[in-house]
């Protein structure tokens, strides 16, 4: 899902772009998705209004059991370079987003506060190996992670 004119150009053959503000309803079926995932989006969104409302629809199509996990910036960890970025409007830690996440009826199953660096959009950019390593060396999230991740699962329900 993508608002830019330009993601038509730069999906795979095998990928159906939805090309809508996310905080719409979605045109999917209730419970059609095993996992949404989002990398560096919800930063970008204009109000909490809208994440509230991206996080209700997120909700509304994931099966029972299906998992939103989310990477963004860590405000915390960022002091003033988190507005560095003009489009940024929402300052979120791994802790608001769960809470929001919460009251959208997601359980928390995971949520770390310093995942991956800041930034690899800008200046160096690592071979795919270096990055596997960091991944697979935790003790290195925590010197250099300024992101979280964090994974909400839609309750499996009462089995009724």
């Amino acid at each position: 899902m993508d608002l830019n004119p330009a993601a038509s150009g730069r999906v795979g053959d095998d990928v159906e772009l939805i090309q809508q503000d996310c905080s719409s309803r979605w045109p999917l079926a209730d419970g059609c998705l095993d996992v949404v995932f989002t990398s560096n989006f919800f930063e970008h969104l204009p109000s909490k209004a809208a994440l509230q409302a991206t996080l209700r629809e997120a909700y509304r199509c994931l099966r029972p059991g299906g998992k939103l996990m989310a990477l963004g910036p860590n405000v915390r960890y960022l002091s003033g370079e988190y507005w560095d970025f003009f489009d940024h409007h929402i300052a979120l830690t791994e802790l608001s987003l769960s809470e929001a996440l919460q009251m959208a009826g997601f359980d928390i199953e995971q949520a770390i506060a310093k995942f991956l660096p800041y930034t690899m959009s800008q200046g160096f950019k690592p071979p795919m190996w270096a990055v596997s390593i960091y991944l697979s060396f935790k003790p290195m999230w925590k010197v250099s992670g300024k992101q979280f991740f964090v994974i909400g699962r839609k309750p499996r329900g009462l089995g009724i």
